[in-house]
């Protein structure tokens, strides 16, 4: 595979850095083998409380010895502003725990709230929090969520801990958490604050950080809550959690088809997320050779990464597969490594091309990840680049010609004039909302109904047919009066557009087709909000783990705050 050139949108970007093609990192296969990156939202939230200094307690510890009650945790920022997760924990029947979206009650459920609440907040919190969707919160929330045990293990740690005994290693790292999070709503959904109120907040400032904090802070909760029922069952012989082992466990997540259409609604946002990481990728691959320390962290991380993915487990065949290509890939790339790999001239710009020769997919992304993980000074800054004002983007040019509005499409779409749509495979499905609970969904068009109601995600054949109608359109003639006459392309005119102006903001690849795998679009989102261990549940939803390794509120003062996404040998 041949590596064009791309200049990025970002000013300071170097024109002859080498970044990946859009043809090359758009399509469903590469982004369903992204792996998380040092420019992932939850590494830099935690970079940045380390770096700034935040304060982080629990002032409201409210749980009986069933367990069930409310508990604080608060997060005071370098800025003066104060974030607070209130956590009521439940006591659930079993019949009714389920990780699906149609739930209605849970283990325990959160809300991230803008300040410190009071009383009456948490007495209005309590009538509506638990809720979920079914209650109603204000703008003074920020993120709404919702937790299930992971009974066998949590039982486990409760018990082991209760006798005075830490938990078996073995039962940790089958599962790798306690509690999984089934949803993690924010941005204005159901009553929460909108976006804009916390845009310009430089502590929240990067993508879903404030779902990153609401996610980190409920890890600390699961583990706390444990230790708490031990010492309620074993009195003065339970024991707390190893510390070590106490970071072994993330929170789990268990994510649906509900975020799939997420990068598709959000062409500017993707491309910003995409272009960080290839500028990132650009900048190394540009160094001229690897100094000593870069060099050593690489082998490092090598050997830490070669160890996670023997601990990656999961039932899925497809995925089975796949994690056995990758230790089979970081075999060969550790053999590559002793032989001098490093030494040579623009060693990781060598590797980079080397892999796309003899790794498989995920083995080329995940060393994409090892090569930018050394050189944190040279890339950390991207992280401010990954937000966007979606709104600027979105106003259609109809001064450009027609003409010239064809031969975007010929440059920008070509994957998507090659299919035949005309064929049942190449329209084999059709996005839809459900009526339910208004989630998207995914169905198949000759064997279900609702094909009336499709949502516009099938951009490929949307951009195909926009294409058919400018032919007989007059080469001069204005976009505007094109849309006048065949407004039912404005959609697919806006997204040509945006991707003539934004190389990565289009995946290049038919989303309605037989082949679509959904899951590549869950892991690619996935991947840059910085989660492991994907382990799919169908083509349509995965569990991941999040925040596992990373130091805990009481501990980021006094340990690294981005040494963990790469678990260490112990």
């Amino acid at each position: 595979m041949t590596t064009d050139r791309v200049q990025s949108d970002r000013p300071d970007a170097s024109p002859t850095a080498p970044m990946r093609a859009p043809d090359q990192v758009m399509r469903l296969a590469r982004l369903g083998a992204f792996h998380q990156t040092r420019l992932s939202f939850m590494r830099a939230l935690l970079r940045r409380i380390k770096r700034d200094g935040w304060r982080l307690d629990r002032p409201v510890w409210r749980i009986d010895g069933t367990g069930v009650g409310v508990a604080v945790y608060r997060a005071q920022t370098d800025t003066g502003r104060t974030y607070s997760l209130v956590c009521f924990s439940h006591d659930l029947d079993p019949s009714l725990r389920s990780d699906r979206v149609i739930a209605e009650a849970w283990d325990a459920t959160f809300t991230l709230v803008d300040g410190a609440p009071n009383e009456a907040d948490l007495k209005r919190l309590a009538a509506n929090v638990p809720k979920q969707e079914a209650g109603r919160v204000s703008e003074q929330e920020l993120v709404l969520s919702r937790a299930n045990r992971s009974v066998r293990l949590f039982d486990h740690v409760v018990a082991r801990l209760a006798e005075g005994r830490q938990p078996e290693r073995a039962e940790i790292e089958a599962v790798g958490y306690l509690m999984r999070t089934t949803a993690v709503y924010g941005n204005g959904k159901f009553g929460l604050a909108d976006r804009e109120r916390t845009a310009d907040r430089e502590e929240l400032s990067g993508p879903f950080r404030a779902e990153m904090l609401a996610v980190w802070l409920i890890r600390a909760f699961t583990c706390d809550l444990a230790e708490h029922l031990a010492r309620a069952r074993g009195g003065e012989r339970a024991v707390a959690l190893d510390p070590a082992l106490r970071r072994r466990l993330g929170v789990g997540n268990s994510t649906g088809l509900g975020m799939a259409p997420f990068l598709v609604t959000h062409p500017l946002l993707l491309h910003r997320w995409i272009a960080a990481k290839e500028t990132a990728l650009a900048r190394v691959r540009a160094l001229s050779d690897a100094d000593a320390a870069a060099a050593d962290a690489f082998r490092s991380m090598l050997d830490r990464a070669r160890l996670g993915v023997d601990q990656w487990t999961t039932d899925d065949a497809r995925q089975q597969a796949r994690i056995g290509g990758l230790r089979a890939d970081l075999a060969r790339l550790a053999e590559e490594i002793e032989t001098g790999a490093l030494a040579r001239a623009h060693p990781w710009d060598a590797l980079i091309r080397w892999s796309e020769e003899a790794l498989s997919l995920e083995g080329q992304e995940l060393l994409a990840s090892l090569v930018i993980e050394p050189h944190g000074e040279l890339v950390d800054d991207l992280t401010r680049e990954m937000a966007a004002d979606e709104e600027s983007v979105f106003r259609i040019d109809g001064r450009q010609s027609a003409g010239t509005l064809r031969r975007l499409i010929e440059t920008h779409y070509a994957w998507a004039l090659d299919p035949d749509y005309d064929d049942p495979g190449a329209c084999a499905h059709f996005w839809y909302v459900s009526e339910e609970k208004l989630e998207p969904r995914l169905g198949r068009r000759l064997e279900e109904d609702g094909a009336a109601l499709e949502q516009p995600l099938a951009v490929g054949r949307d951009v195909a047919a926009a294409y058919r109608a400018l032919q007989t359109a007059p080469q001069d003639a204005p976009v505007g009066q094109f849309l006048i006459d065949r407004p039912e392309h404005r959609h697919a005119v806006r997204r040509v557009q945006i991707a003539a102006r934004h190389a990565y903001a289009e995946i290049r690849d038919n989303l309605i087709g037989e082949e679509l795998l959904p899951i590549d679009l869950l892991r690619c989102k996935l991947s840059f909000f910085g989660a492991t261990r994907f382990d799919p549940r169908s083509d349509r939803w995965v569990r991941i783990t999040m925040f596992q390794d990373a130091p805990f509120p009481h501990e980021i003062a006094d340990l690294p705050a981005d040494d963990w996404a790469y678990p260490p040998r112990l």
